[in-house]
């Protein structure tokens, strides 16, 4: 915030995202936050780089498939032309070269659609905390916790009876199979049963990385059939402005 401002202005937020509802959804989280508000909402690149030529702004929510290029090709020239505001990136953007390189240039959190408003109001609060760290520190404990604040909670517990290593092998199956799997096919795949390759698959749609839809054509009842679901298939919209 800069000087001249009450502190009670709060924290100026851009919201950055290509999908009108999406963006006016992101814009009403942020505007629930206590000691966040939204100054701006942007649908294109070029729309935001108007926006911020035209007004301050201390945080950017950036959504990084936009019509007009890429969200991190804005991020490169905010940054060459001097602007500071911090990033939280909010995409369906699962590329860890991405994230890599958004840290580089400054993205300080990823919140990964699809989300809910708690996910994105503990973000909000990370990232509040650690800007209202001031003066010096005393020693590396006290960097150290500055630091960790912007980190997210460990992940929750899976469900009882369901382990990790079995839950990344099965998601290995799914990833690679992009006409998707039937239960029965995953879990010979992977060496399990397949009602607990079920489990594992059920898991996964309901934690937003897969979709399950009945397979029709043959006799009998139709079985299920999951599939991945990958960031083109996120918000029901093809990612645009690849690098």
């Amino acid at each position: 915030m800069t000087g001249q401002e009450p502190a009670t202005a709060g924290i100026r937020v851009l919201v950055v995202e290509d999908d009108p509802v999406a963006a006016d959804a992101h814009a009403l989280y942020a505007g629930r936050v206590d000691g966040f508000r939204v100054v701006g909402v942007a649908h294109t690149r070029a729309a935001a780089l108007r926006i911020l030529d035209r007004m301050p702004v201390d945080l950017i929510l950036l959504d990084l498939y936009l019509p007009d290029g890429h969200g991190l090709q804005l991020l490169r020239a905010l940054r060459a032309a001097g602007h500071a505001a911090d990033v939280i990136a909010v995409t369906s953007a699962r590329d860890l070269a991405l994230v890599r390189e958004g840290v580089s240039l400054g993205v300080v959190q990823y919140v990964l659609k699809p989300f809910t408003f708690a996910t994105l109001r503990d973000r909000l609060g990370r990232y509040a905390e650690f800007r209202a760290a001031a003066g010096e520190a005393s020693g590396q404990d006290e960097v150290d916790r500055a630091l960790a604040t912007l980190r997210a909670p460990q992940p929750a517990a899976l469900p009882k009876g369901l382990s990790a290593p079995t839950l990344a092998a099965v998601t290995r199956t799914l990833r690679a199979a992009p006409e998707g799997l039937t239960a029965a096919e995953a879990g010979a795949d992977v060496g399990i049963s397949r009602i607990t390759a079920r489990r594992y698959l059920e898991h996964l749609v309901t934690s937003g990385r897969a979709v399950r839809a009945p397979q029709y054509g043959q006799i009998g009842r139709p079985e299920l059939q999951y599939r991945w679901l990958a960031a083109t298939d996120a918000g029901g919209r093809r990612p645009r402005g690849k690098h």
